[in-house]
């Protein structure tokens, strides 16, 4: 006989029933910790897309709280006299639009501004040159025609704004958003327009680094380009070739792998953002042997200044 027996059914079923429900919660410690991370404070997400970028504005962060979810490490504070909330995109498109989705769910992101660096295509640009876009394509988006007769075999049901490479043929995606009947096919996605004028602003007060910190210095001054388009895709390029083409085809100023699929989300959720990119390497334009790892620090910290600087040219500062 237990001490169950002398207690009357209803009140042995009910305790039961609650004995199963602490049983399920003390066996639940990841769905209490991914549901953690709800932060109501009106903030602007600083994005980049691996730490070395990141370090650089963490270093100037004030009053610092680590929240992490699903994995992804998410810092808020104070920066330039903004609430802020600093994390890593990953690398690629998809890390890039997971990630940005996440923090949009978890925190009140009112802007978005990535920092970063990207490979140069405008023959016009050099390394160390940070170049703030007006809008962002997903470029590789692509159909990888059928080679016949006559050339390549496109299929009716795409999109093809753009002239093709090789077998390569360039193809809008598609984007729902709130207000919207159905899905909307698009190529581009516009930076907002307040976001641009914050760049433009702060590009005649900021003196951009041009040489390393082991004295590695480029043989010009860099300088900061607002406007122009910016394109993204899965895939590191080093190759002249096609950096012709993505020029010649898109007017690209510059590519990378993550803008773009940040703007489609931003777009998405009609949140405002720019992305603030410093040229680390050409994507194969440049003399001899890629020059990213010798750049990468430079650059990162020229995007990093810019961003600062637009920062405190944006409103809502106390």
């Amino acid at each position: 006989m237990t001490f169950l027996t002398f207690i009357p059914r209803a009140a042995r079923n009910h305790f039961a029933g609650l004995l199963s429900a602490l049983l399920i919660a003390a066996n639940m410690p990841d769905l209490a910790e991914a549901q953690d991370v709800r932060d109501g404070t009106p903030r602007i997400a600083v994005v980049s897309a691996f730490a070395p970028e990141l370090e650089i504005l963490k270093r100037e962060l004030r009053d610092r709280s680590a929240h992490s979810a699903n994995g992804v490490r998410f810092t808020t504070g104070v920066l330039e006299g903004h609430g802020v909330v600093l994390f890593l995109s990953g690398i690629s498109v998809v890390n890039a639009a997971m990630t940005a989705q996440l923090a949009l769910d978890r925190f009140a992101i009112d802007r978005i501004v990535f920092s970063g660096i990207a490979g140069g295509v405008d023959p016009s640009l050099g390394i160390g040159d940070v170049a703030v876009a007006e809008r962002w394509g997903q470029y590789l988006e692509m159909l990888f025609a059928r080679e016949v007769d006559s050339g390549w075999a496109t299929m009716p049901f795409f999109e093809y704004p753009y002239g093709n490479f090789g077998m390569m043929f360039p193809r809008s995606v598609t984007v729902l958003r709130s207000g919207a009947d159905e899905p909307e096919a698009r190529f581009w996605f516009p930076v907002d327009a307040a976001l641009l004028e914050a760049a433009r602003s702060a590009a005649d007060k900021v003196t951009l680094a041009r040489c390393t910190a082991d004295g590695r210095c480029l043989d010009r001054h860099p300088r900061i380009a607002v406007g122009g388009s910016g394109v993204s895709g899965g895939a590191f390029v080093d190759n002249a070739a096609f950096r012709t083409w993505v020029f010649e085809t898109f007017g690209a100023r510059l590519l990378d792998m993550e803008s773009a699929a940040v703007a489609h989300v931003a777009y998405a959720n009609d949140v405002p953002f720019v992305a603030v990119r410093s040229l680390a390497d050409l994507a194969g334009g440049g003399e001899g042997a890629n020059q990213m790892e010798t750049f990468l620090d430079l650059a990162a910290g020229n995007a990093a200044a810019v961003v600062k600087a637009m920062l405190r040219e944006m409103p809502g500062r106390p």
